[in-house]
């Protein structure tokens, strides 16, 4: 070994000798040394088919070489048995561990030749076999680090596996409550289904209903128009038969008829000369509808009886009667009173809360049965219901107004015009009760 280290290498390498020292160590040679005779290489090539048949030679075969020595310059060389692995190692360890021993071998084989350079000393061998061992070494070495790098791969891999593996469980476990909370959806979305389907039947019986019901309601309503427009009728005509025994009283109590009907509707020029009476029927129907407000209210009541005043009588303190009282008080001037029966006898008893039984007041009373009633059953046909008024001078619209007269020239012109209202109109929504009007010549 000292004349090795007197040798410079043909190439630059590792410190041969630590390595060889450090790889005897490891191998637990305690001496070295071969058979002058001995082929190094047939012992490789038995050694690697052992390996490639996966046969492992047993102790017993190979105890002569354990055991036998032998001499070389006086010295005696005991040759280490090689190490044979197990079959147990080749199959765990798979390639990787077949790849080990072969580079193991090969290792061995070049140590044994650096042997056999030294014995006898040839410089020129110790150089190749010297060189061939820093390649096994440095095969070794890519073995360990390729090994390393797979085992890292192969535990990163695993782990990876593992968390996917986790992931995966809980997904799944996911996945059945996902499936469980669907089914219960479906069976929430089936029972959603029935109820619509209960609903949209009960709601086609109700829209049946509410057609019926409509159909009603406009049969009723026409109806109750039908009935308005003959109150309505009834009320006109009770005006008229009242203003009668008005102007009796006025022409018999010496009255001037002509400036009474002006000093009511002033500067009207009249077709006839027995029209005048119209301006005092305008008179009471502005008085009996001044300051009324259309509100439902009961008219049964008062229905009931044919004469108004068994009405009063009965239920002195009833709307009728306060409606009756408070207009007789304002129709009938208590000059016009006085003029027609020489006291107020008959006045200081209505204002007493009473109702005389006379004709007058008779009359009066049916009258105001009739205006009352009329007020009382506006909104209950229409609760919209509301009452007009035109005014003098207005063009006459045979869709808003109706003349008074029976038969006059140029009617439903557009230059006849309104000296005066006699009977206030009513709308209901799209029908109107038409107002009564006197028109000018």
């Amino acid at each position: 070994m000292e004349h090795a280290t007197s040798i410079k290498p043909s190439k630059p390498s590792p410190n041969i000798s630590e390595m060889v020292s450090k790889f005897a160590k490891i191998c637990k040679l305690r001496s070295i040394g071969v058979f002058s005779n001995e082929n190094p290489n047939q012992q490789h090539h038995q050694y690697q088919h052992c390996l490639n048949n996966n046969n492992v030679p047993s102790v017993s075969e190979d105890s002569s070489d354990a055991t036998e020595e032998t001499e070389c310059d006086g010295e005696k060389i005991h040759p280490q048995p090689a190490v044979v692995p197990s079959k147990r190692h080749v199959c765990g360890g798979g390639d990787y561990v077949l790849q080990l021993f072969d580079a193991v071998s090969a290792l061995k084989l070049a140590y044994i030749q650096l042997q056999e350079a030294h014995v006898p000393y040839n410089p020129d061998k110790i150089v190749a076999a010297d060189e061939n061992i820093v390649v096994q070494l440095e095969a070794l070495c890519k073995i360990k680090r390729t090994y390393k790098e797979k085992r890292f791969i192969d535990s990163k891999l695993g782990s990876c596996h593992s968390d996917l593996r986790t992931k995966i469980e809980v997904n799944e476990r996911l996945l059945e409550k996902l499936k469980s909370q669907n089914r219960a959806k479906d069976a929430e979305i089936a029972r959603l289904r029935q109820q619509l389907h209960d609903l949209d039947s009960g709601t086609a019986i109700l829209v049946e209903k509410m057609r019926q019901k409509s159909l009603e309601i406009k049969n009723r309503r026409i109806l109750n128009i039908a009935m308005f427009e003959d109150t309505f009728k009834m009320a006109s005509k009770s005006i008229h038969d009242f203003a009668k025994p008005m102007i009796s009283l006025m022409k018999a109590s010496g009255w001037d008829l002509n400036l009474a009907a002006n000093s009511i509707e002033s500067g009207v020029v009249y077709f006839r000369r027995s029209d005048k009476k119209y301006a005092f029927e305008a008179y009471i129907a502005r008085r009996m509808f001044h300051g009324i407000a259309l509100k439902s209210y009961n008219v049964n009541g008062v229905m009931r009886y044919d004469d108004p005043i068994n009405s009063l009588i009965e239920d002195s303190s009833s709307g009728f009667s306060s409606f009756c009282r408070k207009k007789y008080l304002f129709v009938v001037h208590p000059m016009m009173e006085m003029s027609f029966f020489g006291n107020l006898d008959q006045r200081l008893f209505v204002l007493s809360g009473k109702h005389p039984r006379t004709p007058f007041y008779q009359i009066f009373a049916r009258m105001a049965k009739w205006v009352w009633v009329l007020q009382g059953i506006a909104t209950s046909v229409d609760p919209n219901a509301e009452m007009y008024a035109v005014n003098r001078g207005s063009i006459f619209s045979d869709i808003y107004m109706e003349p008074i007269q029976a038969d006059i020239p140029n009617r439903g012109q557009s230059d006849s015009k309104v000296e005066f209202m006699v009977m206030p109109g009513f709308r209901f929504g799209d029908i109107l009760m038409r107002c009564q009007v006197y028109l000018s010549c």
